[in-house]
C-alpha cells in the first residue's frame, strides 16, 4: 500500500536574473508503508526539495504529491499531512525548543491538544524507542549531537506520524553520533514498522535501507535495492557520487583478478568471501 505517491511531480524555484530553475522535474514514484528508502544525489539534485514536498513545506509547481491519499496541493490538507509526515532536519538545535528532554518531546503532542495523561505515556514510550529514557530530565542543551538528534526523532514519534522524513540528519554529527542515529532509525523501521525516508550523502548509510533512490538534476535516475544500485558504478560516478568504500575495494579486487561476486557490500561479507 503506497503511503507516498508522486505523479509527474515538478517544482521550480524563482531564480534572479535567469528565469526559473527546476529543482524537481517529472518525478513518478510510490513508497509503500513500512519501507526504508534512502535518497541520494549530488548537491542541487533535488533531495531536500523532495523531502519538503512530502509534508507540504513546499507544494508542486506541476503534477502532484500524495501523502496517505492527501494531496499536498490542497491547503486544507496541510495540518493532517504534517501530523502524518514527521520531519527531522540536519541541525537538531533547530528542533530543540524546551529546556529539558521530556518537555521537548512533549511539545508536539501538547500543540496537537493531546490529553496530559496520554502525553506522559507518549513521552515515555518515544524516549524508550530512541534509547533516551535515562536522559528525560537532562537539560537539552547539554546533550551530544547524536543525543539531540535522537531527542528530535522522539519528539516527532510522539506525534504518531505514519512516516518519518529525515533530511540529512547525520550531516553535522561525528561517527559515534551517526551510528546512534542510524541505529535508532533502523530499529524504528524494523521493530515499529515506521516508514522511513532518509535523505543522505553518506553512501554507507544507504546500505541500511531496503530501497535506494538516486536523484540527478531533479529526476530519479536510479531506483532499486542498495546492492543493485551500488553496482552501477559508472552511472553513480557520472553524477559525481562515490560508491561505499567496500564496494569500491571489491571492484578493484575483481579488476586485479580476485574472484568475488559484485554485490559484496560489507566488511564481514568481504572477509567471509576472501576466507572461503
Amino acid at each position: 500500500m503506497a503511503i507516498i505517491s508522486a505523479r509527474g511531480l515538478g517544482y521550480r524555484y524563482p531564480a534572479e536574473g535567469c528565469g526559473e530553475v527546476w529543482a524537481l522535474k517529472d518525478v513518478n514514484l510510490s513508497i509503500n508503508k513500512g519501507e526504508f528508502v534512502a535518497v541520494l544525489g549530488p548537491n542541487g539534485s533535488g533531495k531536500s526539495t523532495f523531502a519538503k514536498q512530502i509534508n507540504a513545506l513546499l507544494t508542486p509547481t506541476e503534477g502532484e504529491m500524495l501523502l496517505d491519499g492527501l494531496s499536498t496541493a490542497d491547503a486544507t490538507n496541510h495540518w493532517r499531512i504534517r501530523q502524518r509526515a514527521g520531519m527531522v532536519f540536519q541541525n537538531p538545535d533547530n528542533q530543540i525548543v524546551a529546556t529539558t528532554v521530556e518537555e521537548d518531546v512533549a511539545f508536539g503532542p501538547e500543540n496537537l491538544g493531546v490529553p496530559a495523561a496520554e502525553i506522559r505515556r507518549r513521552v515515555a514510550e518515544s524516549l524508550a524507542l530512541v534509547g533516551m529514557s535515562a536522559y528525560r530530565l537532562h537539560a537539552s542543551h547539554l546533550l551530544s549531537g547524536g543525543q539531540k538528534q535522537r531527542v528530535a526523532i522522539a519528539g516527532v514519534i510522539a506525534m504518531r506520524p505514519v512516516c518519518l522524513v529525515l533530511d540529512e540528519p547525520t550531516a553535522l554529527l561525528d561517527p559515534r553520533g551517526r551510528r546512534e542515529v542510524m541505529d535508532t532509525i533502523s530499529r524504528l523501521n524494523r521493530e515499529e514498522g515506521i516508514t522511513v525516508i532518509h535523505i543522505t550523502h553518506f553512501m554507507e548509510e544507504a546500505l541500511a535501507a531496503s530501497r535506494v533512490l538516486v536523484l540527478g538534476r531533479g529526476r530519479v535516475v536510479l531506483d532499486g535495492k542498495p546492492r543493485q544500485v551500488f553496482q552501477q558504478h559508472d552511472e553513480l560516478r557520472a553524477l559525481g557520487l562515490d560508491v561505499p568504500a567496500i564496494a569500491e575495494l571489491v571492484l578493484e579486487l575483481r579488476a586485479a583478478g580476485q574472484e568475488l561476486p559484485p554485490d559484496v557490500m560489507t566488511v564481514d561479507e568481504l572477509v567471509a568471501k576472501l576466507c572461503s
